[in-house]
């Protein structure tokens, strides 16, 4: 591996890192050569497959159990950093929820749900850890198109992306002096098991492929290699972008 892009000596937090997206970035960090944490809070059939995989592998991936939307998990999630003994150069926000409806079969429950998660649990996250992130150190955060077009039924999904992109944004300019690079990576379409909880998946995932120029949904295997970048060295000069990986897709939209 070319040494810009080693991760070999790093330790890595992903939030959301058993499932979907998530799983696939910390899979492809600890090939890099990062320790990895990948935190979850339910699914626990799927983070013992990753753990199961990672262990065949010979891959350094601890799971974290911890609810980073509630103080308890996060002082469970500091406490498990801290035990590594090492500092933290490494934070990628998967973490995400959101229910899919029109806006006028939303509740204000729904609202505080999602952007407590995609939002402000990252926000916290970041505050919280501050202190212990290394000189040099990468935070990426995971959007959608949805947080600059508007998708159907996506309301709150969406709006909780752009103001995640926002953030970004901001916490670039503010951590730069740190040595903190701080950037957002925008996946295009992918068959994972959150389509489920979207209606009329089939049809849209369809139509998304066709959108694409290659014809075919982005691989999880393309964004997670967009996210060893971000975490990489190779990335050093990018600093609050969002880094679009949707085989072009977005040009058509």
């Amino acid at each position: 591996m070319n040494a810009s892009f080693s991760l070999q000596g790093k330790h890595a937090l992903v939030t959301g890192g058993t499932r979907g997206i998530g799983r696939a970035i910390s899979l492809q960090l600890a090939r890099a050569g990062a320790k990895v944490q990948a935190n979850y809070v339910r699914g626990s059939e799927t983070a013992d497959s990753l753990k199961r995989e990672a262990d065949a592998e010979g891959l350094p991936i601890e799971l974290v159990r911890a609810d980073i939307t509630g103080e308890k998990g996060l002082e469970r999630l500091s406490a498990a950093i801290d035990a590594t003994g090492s500092p933290l150069s490494i934070l990628v926000h998967c973490a995400a929820t959101g229910v899919h409806r029109p806006v006028d079969q939303l509740t204000l429950r729904e609202y505080d749900w999602t952007f407590a998660l995609n939002v402000r649990a990252f926000f916290e996250i970041v505050h919280r850890l501050l202190p212990r992130f290394a000189q040099g150190s990468s935070i990426v955060a995971l959007s959608s198109e949805g947080a600059v077009h508007a998708v159907p039924n996506y309301t709150l999904v969406g709006a909780s992306k752009g103001a995640l992109e926002s953030m970004v944004r901001h916490l670039a300019v503010e951590l730069a002096p740190r040595g903190i690079r701080v950037n957002a990576l925008s996946p295009g379409s992918i068959a994972t098991d959150a389509w489920k909880a979207m209606p009329d998946a089939e049809r849209r995932l369809a139509e998304a492929a066709e959108r694409t120029p290659s014809g075919r949904l982005t691989s999880l295997a393309e964004v997670a290699s967009a996210a060893l970048f971000l975490c990489s060295d190779a990335s050093s000069g990018i600093a609050g972008h969002t880094l679009v990986v949707d085989g072009g897709a977005r040009i058509r939209s």
